[in-house]
């Protein structure tokens, strides 16, 4: 694992320098070269990740201007000493959360997608961690994504058919069900019940 995630942060650095000069370059045979090197980065990010390069460029080869990571939240919820989490179409478990969309914070966007994934209203106490997805979660993305786990206050609310879940439980942290690991791990649940036994005096974690 170690060695593939130096091949992974090699790759990602050159999709990220290809993408700066097809931003910023003004020679046209410089902006062809980069080209090329977007495509070359795509097929080793395929190789690494048993993707299929197509697949790939539409991650990898579509965005403009300088790159910088894609921003998840997640929310830990509590009621006594289980965990809220929501079970997704193909029947495995999650901390409610996603994409951070563009015109609202990251507190807002964990409220948001906890009322869309659970249909419960919270209040955002605390962040817990803020992590890089591809030090933590597997399988790797061809992009950078900067996770931030919230601890909440449940409000009220009740459950509303969605796209997205199928339901929600409590679970205990010793009977995790299976987990979307792509989304959330055993050790980054395990984090947030160390979080909601620390209260106030825990303290942020970061990469």
């Amino acid at each position: 694992m170690p060695q593939n995630k130096q091949w992974l942060d090699w790759v990602v650095e050159l999709q990220s320098l290809a993408q700066a000069g097809l931003t910023y370059g003004k020679d046209p045979y410089d902006k062809e070269r980069y080209q090329r090197i977007r495509e070359i980065a795509a097929g080793m990010m395929g190789r690494l990740s048993d993707l299929p390069t197509e697949t790939v460029k539409d991650l990898f080869c579509n965005e403009t201007g300088y790159q910088t990571p894609k921003i998840d939240t997640r929310a830990a919820i509590f009621e006594g000493e289980k965990i809220l989490l929501v079970q997704e179409k193909d029947g495995r478990w999650s901390l409610p959360g996603g994409w951070c969309d563009v015109n609202v914070s990251v507190g807002e966007n964990t409220v948001k997608e906890v009322k869309e994934e659970a249909g419960l209203d919270v209040r955002p106490q605390r962040i817990i961690a803020v992590q890089d997805r591809n030090t933590h979660n597997q399988p790797p993305y061809a992009y950078g994504v900067c996770k931030i786990f919230f601890l909440c206050a449940l409000l009220g609310g009740q459950f509303e058919e969605n796209i997205e879940t199928t339901g929600f439980a409590y679970f205990s942290e010793d009977a995790l069900p299976l987990l979307a690991v792509e989304k959330n791990t055993e050790e980054q649940i395990r984090m947030c019940f160390a979080a909601y036994h620390g209260g106030e005096q825990w303290t942020t974690k970061f990469d």
